[in-house]
């Protein structure tokens, strides 16, 4: 009798972890999912490593970031906008129906070697276009498929899946670059948006009507999500918290091929091996979050994981030997979990139902930093030296992270869901 009730016992956080997966809606997306965030991450290390062969140049490959994120500061509001008036579903099979034609060509365009740099250029930025376009919709089929009670577990373990991407896309593609070059390569990512695509249109959505902005002209809406977010404090907060860490922290991914290759003299497949000692700290963080019981204090998980990876950067930064490095990089993902996990979870619990969308594209907005982020640590990596460029940006980031806890007290408090409730319990009234 003792033996089953230990048994019970066990099985219980296991429930409480994987829960989400219940729903066999959300489990394919979430496969869908981790098969974009790894085409997404092979993209960024086969590309940047392949540019970097072929022209030597830290800024021409800085801009691989650049165009795989600017689009998220021009597109990430309209993204919103986007999931609240029309089929979610549908938006999915158009722009990842549109990424995968587009890594066809690519991939045809390498095997016959007439690729140039910009067609390097125009296929990131068609994939990050459809990025910020369906971001949105994506995190609000998450609510859609699970509902208020399920979203912080199926957020948490979506950032497991985004996480473990995060280790598993640039250690393949190092691999894959030694062991069947960048066209091979770029075959494998093809492959990853043909088998999301068909799990998209697989997915067994059944939308009701719901409140949107359908008789607005995209203006109104635009200021609409805009005004919302300026009034809630806490939503506010976190805007400024993404733009300063996609602007301060995530560039360094950047500057990775030119740090392995000239400052820890490693070749492609050990270079994937560091990058993916990120995604080994995010996946255990996230797997710690989608484990936490009873989470009340979302807004100290984003902020204080946050500040860690900023704290490992800046350790990376000061490395010589491939052997601090790693680890600095898996704690750096062990803190960015935390933000991950809660960015998208935090504004889903605070927005209004029919502001969620919206609210969702000032942060997809928010994350648009990045391509400027891109642009100055190659800038600065051009004319100074990179390591340099990827010091300066975590002391800054620090700085600025400080400087917005002083400013938002109130991202430190217990999370307020929309209509005024306390998570989890109290009855204290909530601002938005």
């Amino acid at each position: 009798m003792a033996g089953s009730a230990r048994i019970a016992q066990r099985d219980v956080p296991r429930r409480r972890t994987f829960q989400a997966f219940e729903n066999r809606g959300f489990a394919r997306l979430w496969l869908a999912n981790c098969l974009l965030y790894n085409a997404r991450w092979m993209q960024l290390t086969l590309l940047g490593w392949f540019v970097l062969e072929l022209t030597d140049s830290p800024w021409l490959v800085a801009l691989v970031g650049f165009f795989s994120s600017a689009p998220m500061l021009a597109l990430g509001l309209v993204g919103g906008i986007l999931a609240d008036v029309m089929p979610r579903q549908r938006l999915l099979l158009i722009t990842q129906g549109t990424n995968c034609l587009c890594s066809l060509l690519l991939t045809l365009a390498l095997g016959t070697g007439v690729v140039q740099v910009w067609h390097i250029y125009l296929t990131i930025l068609m994939s990050g276009a459809g990025w910020a376009l369906d971001t949105p919709s994506r995190r609000s089929l998450v609510y859609d498929l699970l509902g208020l009670e399920g979203v912080t577990n199926a957020m948490a373990l979506d950032s497991v899946g985004m996480n473990a991407s995060r280790m598993l896309g640039p250690a393949v593609a190092g691999a894959l670059i030694v062991l069947v070059g960048v066209t091979g390569g770029y075959a494998v990512i093809a492959g990853c948006y043909a088998t999301a695509l068909f799990l998209l249109w697989s997915l067994p959505v059944s939308q009701g009507p719901r409140p949107g902005p359908r008789q607005q002209s995209l203006g109104r809406n635009l200021a609409e999500g805009f005004r919302y977010v300026r009034r809630h404090r806490t939503i506010l907060a976190i805007i400024y918290i993404t733009i300063a860490m996609n602007l301060l922290l995530f560039p360094y991914v950047q500057m990775m091929p030119v740090i392995a290759r000239d400052v820890l003299h490693v070749d492609a497949a050990l270079m994937g091996a560091l990058q993916a000692a990120e995604g080994v700290g995010a996946l255990m963080g996230a797997v710690l979050i989608a484990s936490a019981p009873n989470l009340q204090y979302h807004g100290r998980v984003f902020l204080g994981g946050s500040l860690l990876s900023l704290l490992a950067l800046f350790v990376f930064s000061m490395s010589r030997w491939y052997l601090l490095s790693w680890p600095a990089l898996l704690i750096l993902g062990l803190g960015s979990s935390g933000f991950g996990a809660m960015q998208s979870t935090l504004v889903m619990l605070l927005a209004r139902e029919q502001m969620r969308g919206r609210a969702l594209g000032v942060l997809s907005l928010a994350i648009g930093a990045g391509p400027l982020g891109s642009l100055l640590i190659g800038a600065v990596a051009s004319t100074i030296h990179p390591v340099f460029a990827v010091r300066m940006h975590a002391l800054l980031g620090i700085i600025a992270l400080a400087g917005i806890l002083l400013l938002f007290p109130v991202i430190w408090d217990r999370t307020r869901v929309a209509g005024g409730q306390v998570r989890r319990g109290s009855s204290t009234a909530g601002g938005g």
